[in-house]
Formats: structure tokens, C-alpha cells, sequence
């Protein structure tokens, strides 16, 4: 099939992911180039073309489809961000958008987000101060409650800590100056176990159940994919109540059922990984995806991503 568009997916580590979307777009007549957002530029001598892309010589893509943000620099990261806004503000469709990634890749505003909009979240705290952050956890280790601390900037599971009793306080120290404490949500202590949801244009389109090792259920961190049915209805409602909250294309919604049967969002991801779902999933995700993204470039006004 020949080419009818040419898409930027944004990554440094295209991996099992890339090749994925790669195979997905192509099947739709959409050619792929990989971008790392460290070799953009603005470039502000042109009018024209104020944004340049490695691959992209003299023009921009159809659309971006961000798979990764690096990390850096407050100034980097910024920068990374501003190179996203921008394409969005020429009007090359960004998935997920800036917009989305800022309001995700900090677990704080996520969880201000959720909290403000009734979906149903632990209570957190997010601090720079360490006295008070130990007031907190000593009042919540007090009160009978157990304490997650985390890089307010994480994902896959990496710098999570358990706070079971005040001896355990020792190890509650900052990431980068700054405390991100949740109440634990106990599923049950014999068998850990939470829910990804998967949720494209506002609808729920694969979940699975993830059996942890340990109290982490993050497949990164060793837990096992089981298939989840999608007739749970307060499941997949909560779980698309929460991206319509973050005005998020599509998401990875992470989800966890209390020893009291009640479902409370731990977690939103607007670069969601889907491996280990796709692992036990029937629709082939990487399909959904390219579908959706490719539904928002097709513009009326513009000849651009139109699939033959």
C-alpha cells in the first residue's frame, strides 16, 4: 500500500512498543519515523516552519504519537513539553498532548484532579517539608493506616516505599526535595492484586488483573497478567470517569478494589505501557490506538491524514 501520510512517534526507546504502532500505522498506508524529543528545535528565523523534527527535513509530520518524554533539566523537561505544545498550537494532532502528560506525570495533580472532580482516590499529602511529612505519617501509622511514599515524577513501580510501622520512617526520605504520601489501599495482604484499565476515546477497550509478587503490582515489578472480563460496570465507568476528569485521548488506568469491596483510582498514565495486556487481551491494542489517532488527524479543511 502506498503511502498516504508519514506520523512522528515520539521515543527514544521505540522497543516492542514502537514496532507495534510502526506495524499498525503501516497497515493504514502511514509511514513511521521514530523522534527523541532531545534533537527538536524551535526555530523562530522561519515563520513557516518555527518547529523542526530529526526526519522531518522542511516539513512536519501528519501527526505525533508521544511514546516517551525524556528526562532532564527542569529547563529540559520544559523545553521537551514546549516542543509539544507547539506542534499542537500548528495544528499537527499531539497523543497524548502536552496538556495530558502535565497533568499525569505529576502523581500530585493527578491525584488533585481526581480528588476535586469526586472520583474516588487515597488521600495524599505532597510536601517539601520534612516535619510535617513525618507528623503526617506518624498520625496516619497512628491511626491504624499504612503509608506509600513516591517520586511524585515515577512510573513502573521504580522508588515506591511501604511504611507499615514508625520504625519503618527511617527510610522516608524526599525525591528531589519533595514528599508524595498516600494512604495504602490494602486488595488483600495474601494475595496482592489491582486492575489496569485501558480506555480509548472514552470507552474501556482491555483491562486485565495484575497478581503481584510483592504488595507492588506493577508488571515491571514481577506481577502476573490475568485477563479481567469488561462487564464490571463500576470498573470501567470509574476508569472512564477518571480520563474524561483528565481530558486525556486514551489512558492506562490503574485501580484498586479495598477489603471493603470499594474501588478507589490509584494511578493515571497518558504513556501508558501495554504489553503485559496485550498478553491477555483479545483486540489487538495497538489497532485502537493507530485508529484513534488517525480519526483526529482526518480534518475536513486539511488533505492531511487522509487513509487510502
Amino acid at each position: 500500500m502506498a503511502e498516504s501520510g508519514h506520523i512522528a512517534i515520539v521515543t527514544d526507546d521505540p522497543g516492542w512498543h514502537g514496532a507495534r504502532l510502526r506495524q499498525a500505522f503501516a497497515v493504514r498506508g502511514f509511514g513511521c519515523t521514530y523522534v527523541s524529543l532531545t534533537g527538536c528545535r524551535l526555530d523562530l528565523e522561519d515563520p513557516a516552519l518555527p518547529l523542526h523534527l530529526p526526519g522531518f527535513s522542511g516539513r512536519l509530520p501528519e501527526g505525533v504519537f508521544v511514546r516517551g518524554i525524556p528526562g532532564g533539566s527542569l529547563e529540559q523537561v520544559t523545553f521537551y513539553l514546549d516542543i509539544l505544545h507547539g506542534l499542537a498550537l500548528l495544528g499537527i494532532p499531539v497523543y497524548n498532548d502536552a496538556r495530558a502528560i502535565e497533568r499525569t506525570v505529576d502523581k500530585g495533580m493527578t491525584s488533585f484532579l481526581l480528588q476535586r472532580a469526586g472520583i474516588p482516590t487515597p488521600p495524599t499529602w505532597v510536601l517539601g517539608d520534612r516535619e510535617t511529612a513525618m507528623e503526617i505519617a506518624r498520625r496516619e501509622l497512628a491511626a491504624g493506616h499504612r503509608l506509600v511514599s513516591k517520586p511524585l515524577f515515577g512510573s513502573q513501580g521504580a522508588g515506591l516505599q511501604r511504611h507499615d510501622c514508625p520504625e519503618d520512617l527511617v527510610n522516608l526520605t524526599p525525591t528531589n526535595g519533595i514528599y508524595y504520601l498516600q494512604r495504602y489501599v490494602c486488595s488483600d495482604d495474601d494475595a496482592p492484586h489491582d486492575w489496569r484499565v485501558f480506555v480509548i476515546r472514552g470507552r474501556t477497550v482491555a483491562a486485565m488483573r495484575r497478581c503481584g509478587v510483592t504488595w507492588l503490582n506493577n508488571v515491571a515489578q514481577g506481577a502476573r497478567c490475568e485477563p479481567a472480563r469488561l462487564d464490571d460496570i463500576l470498573l470501567c465507568r470509574l476508569a472512564e470517569d477518571a480520563v474524561k476528569t483528565l481530558d486525556m485521548a486514551y489512558a492506562g488506568v490503574d485501580i484498586i478494589r479495598d477489603q471493603h469491596g470499594r474501588y478507589t483510582v490509584l494511578e493515571v498514565n497518558s504513556i501508558p505501557a501495554w504489553k503485559g495486556l496485550q498478553g491477555v487481551s483479545d483486540v489487538v491494542i495497538a489497532e485502537l490506538l493507530a485508529e484513534d489517532f488517525l480519526g483526529r488527524c482526518r480534518r475536513p479543511e486539511s488533505a492531511r491524514c487522509t487513509a487510502t
